[in-house]
């Protein structure tokens, strides 16, 4: 049924569930494989967001900790937890024997995810969905949301306890 499966997390408590649900996708189906991908985005619960220059004139009292250079730090810190995250979940799917690449690029989230789930010609995008609704889904988006109606392919949307 599905033989391409790319599975989009991020580093929430809820990636492992995602993660599970599309491997289960994955064992169900002879030959299937998965790509993992991690966008990296300012968007993202646990990214550094960017300092502006000013912000130690500004509040004088968070000391000096508020530098580019930090934020550098903090952003490759970052991309490396992302890494680290996709690469123990590789070694999960191999260890099932599915064939499994990941990918962490900068973006967008939502346009990226459907972006690469087109290139990669996927059968379906297992994502989660954090519960943001009302007012908060509104101002902030949906990342879920936005691929569910803009991708090419199906979308399995898997709901946060």
């Amino acid at each position: 049924m599905y033989q391409k499966i790319l599975i989009a997390l991020d580093m929430s408590k809820m990636a492992e569930m995602v993660f599970n649900h599309g491997l289960s996708l994955a064992t169900q189906e002879k030959n299937s494989q998965l790509l993992l991908l991690h966008i990296l985005s300012g968007e993202e619960e646990n990214s550094p967001l960017p300092v502006p220059p000013d912000l130690r004139e500004m509040y004088p009292a968070a000391g000096n900790d508020l530098t580019l250079e930090t934020w550098k730090e903090q952003w490759q810190a970052f991309e490396t937890s992302g890494n680290e995250m996709l690469a123990s979940y590789q070694k999960k799917a191999i260890e099932k024997e599915i064939r499994t690449d990941y990918k962490q690029i900068y973006g967008n989230p939502g346009s990226r995810i459907c972006k690469i789930a087109n290139e990669w010609q996927a059968d379906v995008i297992v994502i989660g969905h954090r519960g943001r609704s009302g007012l908060e889904e509104f101002f902030l988006g949906s990342v879920s949301n936005y691929v569910l109606h803009h991708a090419h392919c199906s979308v399995l949307i898997v709901q946060s306890n």
